[in-house]
Protein backbone atom coordinates (compact mmCIF):
# COMPACT_ATOMS: atom_id res chain seq x y z
CA UNK A 1 0.00 0.00 0.00
CA UNK A 2 1.29 3.57 -0.41
CA UNK A 3 2.81 5.25 2.24
CA UNK A 4 0.53 8.75 1.59
CA UNK A 5 2.67 10.92 4.35
CA UNK A 6 5.68 9.97 1.96
CA UNK A 7 4.18 12.01 -0.53
CA UNK A 8 4.21 15.49 0.92
CA UNK A 9 7.29 14.98 2.62
CA UNK A 10 9.88 15.95 0.26
CA UNK A 11 13.52 15.24 2.14
CA UNK A 12 11.99 11.51 2.73
CA UNK A 13 10.98 11.32 -0.99
CA UNK A 14 14.43 12.30 -1.55
CA UNK A 15 16.06 10.16 0.55
CA UNK A 16 14.31 7.16 -0.61
CA UNK A 17 15.24 8.20 -4.44
CA UNK A 18 18.62 6.27 -4.54
CA UNK A 19 18.46 6.00 -8.48
CA UNK A 20 17.61 9.96 -8.99
CA UNK A 21 14.35 8.89 -10.78
CA UNK A 22 12.50 12.30 -9.38
CA UNK A 23 15.48 14.34 -10.80
CA UNK A 24 15.37 12.24 -14.31
CA UNK A 25 11.42 13.49 -14.62
CA UNK A 26 12.02 17.03 -13.64
CA UNK A 27 14.84 17.00 -16.14
CA UNK A 28 13.10 15.97 -18.98
CA UNK A 29 12.84 19.58 -20.11
CA UNK A 30 16.46 19.79 -20.29
CA UNK A 31 17.21 16.97 -22.14
CA UNK A 32 14.80 18.33 -25.12
CA UNK A 33 16.90 21.09 -25.38
CA UNK A 34 19.90 19.34 -25.02
CA UNK A 35 18.53 16.39 -27.67
CA UNK A 36 17.85 19.22 -30.18
CA UNK A 37 21.32 20.68 -29.76
CA UNK A 38 23.06 17.25 -30.10
CA UNK A 39 21.00 16.70 -33.19
CA UNK A 40 21.68 19.92 -35.12
CA UNK A 41 25.57 19.68 -34.63
CA UNK A 42 25.25 15.69 -36.10
CA UNK A 43 23.85 17.75 -39.12
CA UNK A 44 20.44 16.19 -38.33
CA UNK A 45 19.14 20.02 -39.28
CA UNK A 46 20.65 20.60 -42.16
CA UNK A 47 19.29 17.47 -44.08
CA UNK A 48 17.99 17.93 -47.57
CA UNK A 49 16.40 15.11 -48.74
CA UNK A 50 14.93 14.49 -51.87
CA UNK A 51 11.96 12.80 -50.83
CA UNK A 52 10.21 10.58 -47.84
CA UNK A 53 11.80 7.41 -47.28
CA UNK A 54 9.45 4.16 -47.97
CA UNK A 55 8.80 3.56 -44.19
CA UNK A 56 10.98 3.94 -40.73
CA UNK A 57 11.70 0.94 -39.23
CA UNK A 58 12.94 1.42 -35.75
CA UNK A 59 14.84 -0.68 -33.53
CA UNK A 60 16.63 -0.55 -29.96
CA UNK A 61 16.33 -1.95 -26.18
CA UNK A 62 14.58 -0.68 -23.49
CA UNK A 63 10.65 0.40 -22.36
CA UNK A 64 11.01 3.71 -24.35
CA UNK A 65 12.11 2.64 -27.70
CA UNK A 66 8.50 1.29 -28.25
CA UNK A 67 6.74 4.35 -27.40
CA UNK A 68 9.38 6.39 -29.30
CA UNK A 69 8.04 4.24 -32.36
CA UNK A 70 4.20 4.74 -31.37
CA UNK A 71 4.58 8.74 -31.45
CA UNK A 72 6.86 9.08 -34.42
CA UNK A 73 3.73 7.54 -36.50
CA UNK A 74 0.91 9.40 -34.12
CA UNK A 75 2.80 12.53 -34.97
CA UNK A 76 3.53 11.38 -38.59
CA UNK A 77 -0.29 10.66 -39.38
CA UNK A 78 0.77 7.69 -41.41
CA UNK A 79 2.31 9.79 -43.75
CA UNK A 80 5.09 6.99 -43.71
CA UNK A 81 4.42 3.38 -42.16
CA UNK A 82 6.94 3.07 -38.71
CA UNK A 83 7.57 -0.77 -38.07
CA UNK A 84 9.36 -1.28 -34.71
CA UNK A 85 11.78 -4.26 -35.01
CA UNK A 86 11.80 -6.31 -32.28
CA UNK A 87 14.61 -8.60 -30.90
CA UNK A 88 14.91 -12.35 -31.16
CA UNK A 89 17.09 -13.97 -27.96
CA UNK A 90 17.23 -16.76 -25.65
CA UNK A 91 18.20 -14.17 -22.32
CA UNK A 92 16.57 -11.26 -21.28
CA UNK A 93 20.23 -9.89 -21.99
CA UNK A 94 20.82 -6.83 -24.46
CA UNK A 95 23.98 -8.54 -25.46
CA UNK A 96 22.27 -11.71 -26.09
CA UNK A 97 19.58 -10.10 -28.46
CA UNK A 98 19.90 -10.02 -32.25
CA UNK A 99 17.59 -7.69 -34.98
CA UNK A 100 16.96 -9.04 -38.79
CA UNK A 101 15.42 -6.47 -41.15
CA UNK A 102 12.82 -7.32 -43.02
CA UNK A 103 12.80 -9.36 -46.41
CA UNK A 104 11.73 -5.86 -48.14
CA UNK A 105 13.77 -3.50 -46.31
CA UNK A 106 16.40 -1.71 -49.03
CA UNK A 107 17.40 1.29 -50.21
CA UNK A 108 13.78 3.29 -49.80
CA UNK A 109 13.97 2.78 -46.03
CA UNK A 110 15.25 4.46 -43.06
CA UNK A 111 16.76 2.42 -40.26
CA UNK A 112 16.93 4.46 -36.71
CA UNK A 113 18.38 2.46 -34.14
CA UNK A 114 18.01 4.05 -30.50
CA UNK A 115 19.28 2.61 -27.09
CA UNK A 116 19.97 3.70 -24.03
CA UNK A 117 22.94 1.45 -23.69
CA UNK A 118 24.94 1.58 -27.28
CA UNK A 119 27.14 -1.55 -26.75
CA UNK A 120 24.25 -3.93 -27.72
CA UNK A 121 26.32 -5.83 -30.94
CA UNK A 122 23.04 -7.02 -32.30
CA UNK A 123 22.11 -3.48 -33.23
CA UNK A 124 25.77 -3.17 -34.39
CA UNK A 125 24.88 -6.12 -36.57
CA UNK A 126 21.83 -4.58 -37.85
CA UNK A 127 23.20 -1.68 -38.62
CA UNK A 128 25.52 -3.32 -40.86
CA UNK A 129 22.82 -5.36 -42.25
CA UNK A 130 21.20 -2.17 -43.59
CA UNK A 131 24.57 -0.93 -44.88
CA UNK A 132 24.95 -4.29 -47.33
CA UNK A 133 20.82 -3.32 -48.24
CA UNK A 134 21.82 0.13 -49.18
CA UNK A 135 19.45 1.46 -46.07
CA UNK A 136 19.88 4.87 -44.78
CA UNK A 137 21.16 4.66 -40.87
CA UNK A 138 20.34 7.07 -38.16
CA UNK A 139 21.64 5.97 -34.60
CA UNK A 140 20.93 8.06 -31.13
CA UNK A 141 23.20 6.51 -28.16
CA UNK A 142 25.95 7.95 -26.59
CA UNK A 143 28.96 8.78 -27.91
CA UNK A 144 31.62 6.70 -28.85
CA UNK A 145 29.96 3.11 -27.94
CA UNK A 146 30.26 0.46 -30.38
CA UNK A 147 26.23 1.71 -32.09
CA UNK A 148 27.62 4.88 -32.59
CA UNK A 149 31.14 4.00 -34.21
CA UNK A 150 29.02 1.44 -36.37
CA UNK A 151 26.11 3.70 -37.52
CA UNK A 152 29.68 6.35 -38.72
CA UNK A 153 31.47 2.97 -40.79
CA UNK A 154 28.07 2.61 -42.17
CA UNK A 155 28.11 6.41 -43.60
CA UNK A 156 25.29 7.14 -41.23
CA UNK A 157 24.53 10.04 -39.01
CA UNK A 158 25.37 9.01 -35.49
CA UNK A 159 23.38 11.57 -32.59
CA UNK A 160 24.76 11.62 -28.87
CA UNK A 161 22.02 10.59 -26.26
CA UNK A 162 21.12 13.62 -24.56
CA UNK A 163 22.23 13.32 -20.48
CA UNK A 164 20.75 14.52 -17.64
CA UNK A 165 21.56 17.17 -16.44
CA UNK A 166 24.37 16.50 -13.22
CA UNK A 167 24.12 12.80 -14.49
CA UNK A 168 26.90 10.38 -13.06
CA UNK A 169 28.92 8.62 -15.19
CA UNK A 170 31.36 5.96 -14.15
CA UNK A 171 34.45 4.64 -15.90
CA UNK A 172 37.94 3.60 -15.50
CA UNK A 173 39.08 6.82 -17.14
CA UNK A 174 37.01 10.42 -16.63
CA UNK A 175 38.36 11.23 -20.00
CA UNK A 176 37.35 8.29 -22.42
CA UNK A 177 34.60 9.75 -24.75
CA UNK A 178 32.12 6.74 -23.69
CA UNK A 179 31.53 6.04 -20.23
CA UNK A 180 28.22 4.27 -18.82
CA UNK A 181 25.81 5.97 -17.07
CA UNK A 182 25.42 4.54 -13.74
CA UNK A 183 22.78 2.14 -13.14
CA UNK A 184 18.95 2.91 -13.08
CA UNK A 185 15.51 1.15 -13.32
CA UNK A 186 13.69 -0.13 -16.47
CA UNK A 187 11.58 2.75 -17.85
CA UNK A 188 12.98 5.15 -15.79
CA UNK A 189 12.08 8.38 -16.91
CA UNK A 190 13.57 10.77 -18.69
CA UNK A 191 15.15 8.57 -20.96
CA UNK A 192 12.26 8.67 -23.87
CA UNK A 193 12.49 12.26 -24.60
CA UNK A 194 16.30 11.53 -25.01
CA UNK A 195 15.93 9.32 -27.97
CA UNK A 196 12.53 10.62 -29.33
CA UNK A 197 13.53 14.55 -30.06
CA UNK A 198 16.82 13.66 -32.28
CA UNK A 199 13.72 11.36 -34.21
CA UNK A 200 11.45 14.09 -34.66
CA UNK A 201 13.91 16.48 -35.48
CA UNK A 202 14.31 14.45 -38.63
CA UNK A 203 10.65 13.64 -38.65
CA UNK A 204 10.56 17.45 -39.54
CA UNK A 205 13.26 17.23 -41.84
CA UNK A 206 11.52 14.44 -43.85
CA UNK A 207 8.30 16.38 -43.84
CA UNK A 208 6.80 13.73 -42.02
CA UNK A 209 5.69 15.50 -38.85
CA UNK A 210 6.02 19.36 -37.89
CA UNK A 211 8.37 20.01 -35.42
CA UNK A 212 10.17 23.02 -36.16
CA UNK A 213 12.51 24.84 -33.51
CA UNK A 214 9.28 26.56 -31.92
CA UNK A 215 7.46 23.80 -31.49
CA UNK A 216 10.50 21.36 -29.41
CA UNK A 217 10.88 24.89 -27.26
CA UNK A 218 7.32 24.83 -26.25
CA UNK A 219 7.62 20.66 -26.16
CA UNK A 220 10.82 21.93 -23.55
CA UNK A 221 8.82 24.88 -21.30
CA UNK A 222 5.51 22.46 -21.30
CA UNK A 223 7.64 19.47 -19.38
CA UNK A 224 9.08 22.17 -17.05
CA UNK A 225 5.95 23.56 -16.12
CA UNK A 226 4.83 19.68 -15.42
CA UNK A 227 7.46 19.18 -13.15
CA UNK A 228 6.50 22.11 -11.27
CA UNK A 229 2.80 20.87 -10.89
CA UNK A 230 3.79 17.14 -10.39
CA UNK A 231 6.98 17.63 -8.45
CA UNK A 232 7.74 16.73 -4.85
CA UNK A 233 7.22 19.79 -3.64
CA UNK A 234 3.69 20.34 -4.89
CA UNK A 235 1.52 19.04 -1.87
CA UNK A 236 -0.80 16.04 -3.62
CA UNK A 237 -4.04 18.09 -3.17
CA UNK A 238 -2.39 20.43 -5.80
CA UNK A 239 -0.44 17.92 -7.45
CA UNK A 240 -2.03 15.67 -10.63
CA UNK A 241 0.90 12.99 -10.21
CA UNK A 242 0.15 12.28 -6.97
CA UNK A 243 -3.42 12.48 -6.75
CA UNK A 244 -2.96 9.89 -9.40
CA UNK A 245 -0.88 8.11 -7.32
CA UNK A 246 -3.23 7.84 -4.60
CA UNK A 247 -5.61 6.64 -7.04
CA UNK A 248 -3.72 3.92 -8.38
CA UNK A 249 -2.79 2.41 -4.79
CA UNK A 250 -3.94 -1.23 -4.78
CA UNK A 251 -5.50 -1.11 -7.79
CA UNK A 252 -5.69 -2.97 -11.24
CA UNK A 253 -5.45 0.49 -13.51
CA UNK A 254 -7.37 -0.31 -17.14
CA UNK A 255 -5.96 2.67 -19.01
CA UNK A 256 -8.35 3.60 -22.03
CA UNK A 257 -7.26 6.01 -24.53
CA UNK A 258 -8.64 7.90 -27.14
CA UNK A 259 -6.79 9.28 -29.94
CA UNK A 260 -3.55 8.06 -31.36
CA UNK A 261 -1.07 10.22 -29.02
CA UNK A 262 -3.28 9.35 -26.23
CA UNK A 263 -3.04 5.47 -27.25
CA UNK A 264 1.02 5.35 -27.49
CA UNK A 265 0.72 7.23 -24.15
CA UNK A 266 -1.60 4.88 -22.72
CA UNK A 267 1.23 1.23 -23.78
CA UNK A 268 3.63 3.13 -22.70
CA UNK A 269 1.86 3.84 -19.11
CA UNK A 270 0.99 0.09 -18.51
CA UNK A 271 4.88 -0.28 -19.21
CA UNK A 272 5.89 1.86 -16.76
CA UNK A 273 3.97 0.71 -13.85
CA UNK A 274 4.76 -3.12 -14.91
CA UNK A 275 8.41 -2.40 -15.70
CA UNK A 276 9.09 0.65 -12.46
CA UNK A 277 6.61 -0.50 -10.09
CA UNK A 278 5.69 -3.77 -10.41
CA UNK A 279 2.44 -3.37 -10.77
CA UNK A 280 -0.07 -4.54 -13.15
CA UNK A 281 -1.92 -2.69 -15.48
CA UNK A 282 -3.64 -2.95 -19.08
CA UNK A 283 -4.11 -0.76 -21.98
CA UNK A 284 -6.74 -0.36 -24.60
CA UNK A 285 -8.19 2.22 -27.26
CA UNK A 286 -12.02 3.44 -26.80
CA UNK A 287 -14.10 2.05 -27.63
CA UNK A 288 -12.76 -1.27 -28.30
CA UNK A 289 -11.75 -1.10 -24.28
CA UNK A 290 -14.89 -1.56 -23.19
CA UNK A 291 -15.65 -4.46 -24.32
CA UNK A 292 -11.78 -6.06 -23.87
CA UNK A 293 -12.00 -5.06 -20.54
CA UNK A 294 -15.85 -4.97 -19.41
CA UNK A 295 -15.32 -8.50 -18.17
CA UNK A 296 -13.21 -7.21 -15.63
CA UNK A 297 -15.38 -4.22 -14.49
CA UNK A 298 -18.14 -7.45 -12.82
CA UNK A 299 -15.39 -10.16 -11.99
CA UNK A 300 -12.84 -11.04 -9.53
CA UNK A 301 -11.56 -7.31 -9.99
CA UNK A 302 -14.94 -5.59 -10.06
CA UNK A 303 -14.70 -2.49 -7.47
CA UNK A 304 -17.97 -2.92 -5.79
CA UNK A 305 -18.99 -4.84 -2.62
CA UNK A 306 -18.13 -8.16 -3.17
CA UNK A 307 -20.40 -9.79 -1.08
CA UNK A 308 -18.72 -12.06 1.65
CA UNK A 309 -19.21 -11.33 5.27
CA UNK A 310 -18.60 -8.19 6.55
CA UNK A 311 -17.14 -8.96 9.79
CA UNK A 312 -14.71 -11.54 9.35
CA UNK A 313 -11.07 -11.11 10.61
CA UNK A 314 -9.17 -9.35 7.44
CA UNK A 315 -5.99 -8.93 9.49
CA UNK A 316 -4.04 -11.51 7.58
CA UNK A 317 -5.70 -11.14 4.07
CA UNK A 318 -3.99 -9.22 1.52
CA UNK A 319 -5.91 -6.37 0.45
CA UNK A 320 -7.48 -7.71 -3.44
CA UNK A 321 -6.75 -5.45 -5.69
CA UNK A 322 -9.62 -3.55 -7.57
CA UNK A 323 -9.98 -2.51 -11.34
CA UNK A 324 -9.87 1.39 -11.85
CA UNK A 325 -10.40 3.15 -15.30
CA UNK A 326 -7.80 5.53 -16.28
CA UNK A 327 -9.10 7.66 -19.45
CA UNK A 328 -6.24 9.01 -21.32
CA UNK A 329 -7.19 12.07 -23.80
CA UNK A 330 -5.38 14.18 -25.97
CA UNK A 331 -8.20 17.37 -26.33
CA UNK A 332 -11.24 17.35 -25.16
CA UNK A 333 -14.04 14.80 -26.28
CA UNK A 334 -15.35 15.74 -29.42
CA UNK A 335 -19.14 15.02 -30.70
CA UNK A 336 -18.67 11.34 -31.52
CA UNK A 337 -16.28 10.56 -28.18
CA UNK A 338 -16.66 6.85 -26.89
CA UNK A 339 -15.84 8.94 -23.15
CA UNK A 340 -19.35 9.19 -21.72
CA UNK A 341 -20.14 5.70 -22.44
CA UNK A 342 -16.91 5.29 -20.83
CA UNK A 343 -17.42 6.55 -17.47
CA UNK A 344 -20.98 5.72 -18.01
CA UNK A 345 -19.98 1.62 -18.31
CA UNK A 346 -17.33 2.21 -15.41
CA UNK A 347 -19.73 3.88 -12.75
CA UNK A 348 -22.83 1.59 -13.55
CA UNK A 349 -20.35 -1.18 -11.93
CA UNK A 350 -19.48 0.77 -9.25
CA UNK A 351 -15.27 1.17 -10.44
CA UNK A 352 -13.85 4.04 -9.70
CA UNK A 353 -12.04 5.94 -12.89
CA UNK A 354 -9.45 9.08 -13.29
CA UNK A 355 -9.08 11.48 -15.61
CA UNK A 356 -5.86 12.77 -17.90
CA UNK A 357 -6.27 15.43 -20.52
CA UNK A 358 -4.10 17.98 -20.93
CA UNK A 359 -4.93 21.65 -20.98
CA UNK A 360 -6.53 23.26 -23.92
CA UNK A 361 -5.23 24.18 -27.30
CA UNK A 362 -2.11 21.82 -26.74
CA UNK A 363 -0.43 20.85 -29.67
CA UNK A 364 -0.19 17.16 -30.07
CA UNK A 365 3.67 17.26 -29.18
CA UNK A 366 2.77 19.30 -26.22
CA UNK A 367 -0.53 16.55 -24.99
CA UNK A 368 1.90 13.80 -25.28
CA UNK A 369 4.31 16.02 -22.57
CA UNK A 370 2.14 16.48 -20.44
CA UNK A 371 0.66 13.22 -20.39
CA UNK A 372 3.66 11.12 -20.12
CA UNK A 373 5.54 13.24 -18.00
CA UNK A 374 2.37 13.22 -15.49
CA UNK A 375 2.59 9.33 -16.00
CA UNK A 376 6.26 9.48 -15.09
CA UNK A 377 5.99 11.23 -11.91
CA UNK A 378 2.89 9.18 -11.29
CA UNK A 379 5.07 5.84 -11.95
CA UNK A 380 8.19 7.22 -8.99
CA UNK A 381 5.63 7.98 -6.76
CA UNK A 382 4.02 4.86 -6.64
CA UNK A 383 7.58 2.82 -6.44
CA UNK A 384 9.32 5.44 -3.62
CA UNK A 385 5.50 5.52 -1.69
CA UNK A 386 4.60 1.99 -2.88
CA UNK A 387 7.15 -0.21 -1.06
CA UNK A 388 8.80 -1.17 -4.92
CA UNK A 389 12.21 -2.50 -4.17
CA UNK A 390 15.12 -0.54 -4.33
Amino acid sequence: MLDETLLDAPEALAGADTHGLLRGAAAAGARVRTAVRHADEAGLGELRPDGRPRALLVAGTGPAVSCAADLLGAFGNGAVPVTLLRPTGSLADPGALRWALPGWAGPLDLLLAVTPDGDEGGLSGLVEQAYRRGCTVVSVSPAGTPLAEATVQARGLAVPLAAAPGEEYEGPDPRDAYQRPRSVPPAAPGVLWALLTPLLVLADRLGLAAAEPAGFAALADRLDRVAERCGPAAATYGNPAKTLAAELSGALPLLWSEGTVADAVARHCATTLTALVGSPALAAELPEAMVTHGALLSGAFAGGDDGDDFFRDRVDEPEALRARVVLLREGPPAGDSAAVAARDLAYGHGTPLSELEPGEGSSPLEAAAELLATVDFTAVYLRLAGGAQP
